[in-house]
């Protein structure tokens, strides 16, 4: 399973994360199952233009001279911050990460086989991939070369052809990059589409079973990723192809581009948990546009709560039962039909139909952390408050009851010098030691 990971040169937004949750799902289900997963995600830190047309600033040089900082440090500060998003929102690691930089070789390499092919034309500034020489180009996107006309959507430039796209990108003259290596046709860089067909096709071969990524992905990046690689190897990249659909916010997408993206530290700044995003996305078909809103994200928060409140009721005698087991199955092997899985373990938590344990075992697949909820509520239990700190939190309670929210958030920030942080619910504050 290959995924298309992040272009590092900016933090992930939770239209992003949407995507990495589906694919999160995705393996989970497999492992439900009894599949073992080789993931393979890249990491771009090189390459990804700010045009689709190839033209452009790369998007890892222009945010490295406007913070003032290497491109290397860019994307270093990057991939950390995007770990750790998936951390906070229980998305399991790949087994590799592929950085485009670490894989020049690889990338040349393929070039050089599709210019021995004859599917590759040099332009002032670079190596272009020959779109006209498949009769099949745009397959995956159902596109239609007659309707798309230069200009359009992809530039012509010096290209033969609307749709053909950049294998190689020439160093502008005069102009020292920090990220440009050697290569058979002068000194550059690659373009963004070759690393995830040459990183694919090193760890997965080719063709592998799933790939996968945004629905954005689609009319260009995948289609020009199929294009080379099947040019190259005359074999498919990849068995099956599936795509996470958009995060909306109102009527548009949520993009880096449109400056209408939210980050998953915005949301918990509002005091909501990660977990309670991973909820919200859960109610929705990785196939269905999701529209986001802030009243819906507090809904979603409320809800993981009264789950985990659920969850404490359920006995441990009960014996996991195979049926419930072959119900969630049936749920999420009918193309990830997790809103429904979900619905239907909502109706067990209110009928204390099954066990704790089996609870536990949906949760593989849910990723909603249910048994470290447990264990972190029967330590929160056990925690002794000392009485400066008891005092406090009178205090606090009173000035909330006086709606003295000022006073309140004061309190709030000496609870956290002090060392407990104050989740505020509809039941009152949660007290929790850091």
């Amino acid at each position: 399973m290959y995924t298309c990971g992040p272009t590092v040169y900016n933090y992930a937004h939770i239209g992003n994360l949407r995507t990495y949750v589906f694919e999160d799902i995705l393996k989970r289900v497999f492992k439900f199952n009894g599949y073992k997963i080789k993931h393979v995600m890249n990491i771009t830190d090189v390459g990804h233009l700010t045009s689709d047309a190839d033209e452009g600033e790369d998007k890892m040089e222009r945010e490295a001279a406007r913070a003032g900082k290497s491109a290397w440090e860019i994307a270093s500060f990057y991939t950390i911050a995007f770990r750790k998003d998936l951390a906070e929102l229980n998305i399991s690691e790949p087994n590799i990460w592929c950085r485009a930089t670490e894989h020049i070789k690889e990338q040349i390499k393929l070039i050089k086989k599709l210019e021995r092919k004859g599917f590759t034309y040099k332009t002032l500034d670079g190596i272009y991939f020959d779109t006209s020489k498949l009769t099949d180009y745009g397959k995956l996107a159902n596109l239609k070369k007659q309707e798309l006309r230069a200009g359009v959507r992809i530039s012509m430039g010096a290209k033969k052809n609307p749709t053909d796209f950049a294998l190689w990108k020439f160093s502008p003259p005069l102009i020292k990059r920090q990220m440009e290596w050697e290569s058979p046709w002068g000194i550059g860089f690659p373009g963004w589409h070759i690393e995830c067909s040459a990183m694919a096709e090193k760890y997965l071969g080719q063709p592998f079973d799933i790939h996968c990524g945004g629905i954005d992905h689609i009319p260009v990046h995948h289609t020009n990723e199929i294009a080379q690689s099947e040019a190259a190897n005359g074999r498919p990249l990849a068995n099956y192809w599936l795509h996470g659909e958009f995060l909306l916010t109102g009527d548009a997408k949520m993009a880096k581009s449109e400056r209408n993206f939210i980050t998953l530290q915005t949301i918990k700044d509002r005091g909501i948990s990660p977990l309670a995003y991973r909820y919200l996305l859960l109610q929705t078909h990785y196939r269905k546009q999701l529209t986001f809103s802030w009243e819906a994200l507090q809904a979603a928060q409320n809800g993981l709560n009264n789950f985990y409140e659920k969850a404490k009721k359920l006995s441990d005698n009960k014996k996991p039962s195979s049926f419930f087991k072959n119900k969630f199955l049936e749920k999420i092997n009918n193309d990830l039909d997790v809103p429904g899985a979900l619905s239907w373990v909502w109706q067990g938590l209110k009928d204390g139909d099954f066990s704790l344990e089996t609870l536990y075992k949906f949760d593989e697949v849910l990723g909603l952390q249910i048994k470290e909820q447990e264990i972190k509520n029967k330590n929160e239990t056990n925690i002794e408050i000392p009485s400066e700190v008891k005092k406090l939190i009178t205090e606090r309670a009173a000035a909330r009851a006086e709606k003295n929210w000022t006073k309140s958030d004061e309190l709030r920030d000496e609870l956290e010098k002090s060392g407990y942080v104050v989740k505020d619910t509809k039941d009152g504050m949660n007290i929790i030691k850091k």
